[in-house]
């Protein structure tokens, strides 16, 4: 962890940052001297800082077998991601390969470009589980989804997913949207929505290399086609041998293990195929290089958004997201944020309240399935998720 003084003070850090503020807890400094300089900027964040903290053990509390390894061992450092990941034999492969540092730094479109673009070629992705059958959802689910879904043991009990399973790791990308439509009114009973929906999704990152994972919305959102404009600068530009902008992806099918393709199966894999077939698949992605204030004439072309969804925007800390909130408060459609702190989203808060002149329509609440593994080494003290906090405007 950095001194939270780095860069503020006259004297460069002598080293790590080991002495919390007795106070809040949630910082850290590298000296008493750092910490009495950086007392006239911290003074004014202490407070909502210690508040912040004293929902630790709620933002810890997973239904899981795996729940303190994930979060209080990774915390204190008595575990790692990878060693998590290592543990389940899922260590830099198929989906998983994002999820740990060393993922994160061979993981990238250069080195997965060509595969790729024979796999979408196909209508399918090259993603997978690498999990036993029993582990994850490869197939239809057995029973009507329930009214609402409120928590991960709520999902793996409709599922019929062990409490062992990590496979909730890569599932909160497409239960956070699922949360986010539930919270703005959304969902399959929704006249407006009718068999339709269309989402604007902006600024993906890891979840592109986990694609196929978004298959799972075929169970949240029975009998609904989803579409999703997945736009930000991580997309690459248009290329030759890459990912196509503008390019549409059918998700014909669940995600399932590259041992299990034969036996996993969609239950209605009959009337859910390629679009190379002329039949509209349940869930299609478009991908979008660039900001979204940039890119919305092309996107809106197909559709206008149900809703706006922007997963981990970290909004407070690019000052590029201030046009894109401008066009949407314009949209007057629901847009709901995630981040991965409380704090951030405070953050957030200030600076898209001072663009749209008034409160939000969500206030910052906990979303109840955010990622079950703490993020290693984060700038504050507070416990860390992705897709924490939700809120929206």
């Amino acid at each position: 962890m950095e001194c939270a003084a780095k860069g503020s003070g006259r004297t460069r850090c002598t080293g790590a940052a080991t002495r919390p503020c007795a106070r809040c807890g949630a910082v850290a400094y590298c000296s008493l001297s750092h910490q009495i300089e950086h007392w006239s900027s911290h003074k004014h964040e202490c407070d909502r800082l210690e508040q912040q903290m004293e929902s630790v053990h709620l933002l810890n509390d997973f239904p899981f077998t795996f729940s303190q390894e994930a979060t209080v061992q990774i915390f204190l450092k008595q575990e790692t991601r990878c060693s998590f990941l290592s543990k389940r034999g899922i260590h830099q492969k198929g989906m998983w390969m994002i999820e740990c540092r060393c993922g994160e730094s061979s993981a990238s479109f250069d080195c997965l470009r060509t595969s790729w673009s024979k796999e979408f070629s196909l209508g399918r992705l090259n993603n997978s589980w690498d999990l036993p059958r029993n582990l994850y959802p490869c197939y239809a689910p057995e029973s009507q989804i329930p009214v609402q879904l409120h928590s991960w043991s709520d999902y793996y009990n409709w599922r019929c997913i062990p409490l062992d399973s990590p496979a909730a790791l890569l599932l909160h990308w497409p239960l956070t949207i699922y949360h986010a439509a539930q919270l703005v009114g959304i969902g399959t009973l929704n006249p407006e929505v009718c068999d339709k929906l269309y989402l604007h999704y902006l600024g993906p990152e890891k979840e592109l290399l986990q694609l196929d994972v978004f298959g799972e919305l075929q169970a949240l959102f029975p009998g609904v086609h989803i579409h999703i404009e997945l736009v930000g600068p991580a997309i690459p530009p248009q290329r030759s041998d890459a990912l196509l902008d503008g390019e549409k992806i059918s998700i014909s099918r669940y995600a399932s293990s590259n041992e299990d393709q034969s036996t996993c199966k969609s239950a209605s894999e009959n009337a859910i195929l390629s679009t190379q077939s002329g039949i509209t698949s349940a869930v299609t992605l478009q991908l979008w290089h660039g900001l979204y204030h940039d890119r919305y004439r092309d996107i809106v072309k197909d559709s206008s958004p149900h809703l706006v969804i922007a997963p981990n925007g970290g909004i407070a800390a690019y000052p590029s997201w201030l046009p894109s909130i401008e066009l949407i408060e314009k949209l007057d459609v629901p847009a709901v944020f995630t981040d991965y702190c409380e704090e951030a989203c405070h953050l957030a808060a200030s600076c898209i309240e001072n663009v749209i002149n008034r409160s939000f329509r969500l206030p910052v609440q906990v979303n109840p399935f955010r990622q079950p593994i703490a993020v290693e080494d984060s700038v504050l003290l507070l416990p860390c998720y992705s897709n924490c906090f939700v809120f929206g405007m």
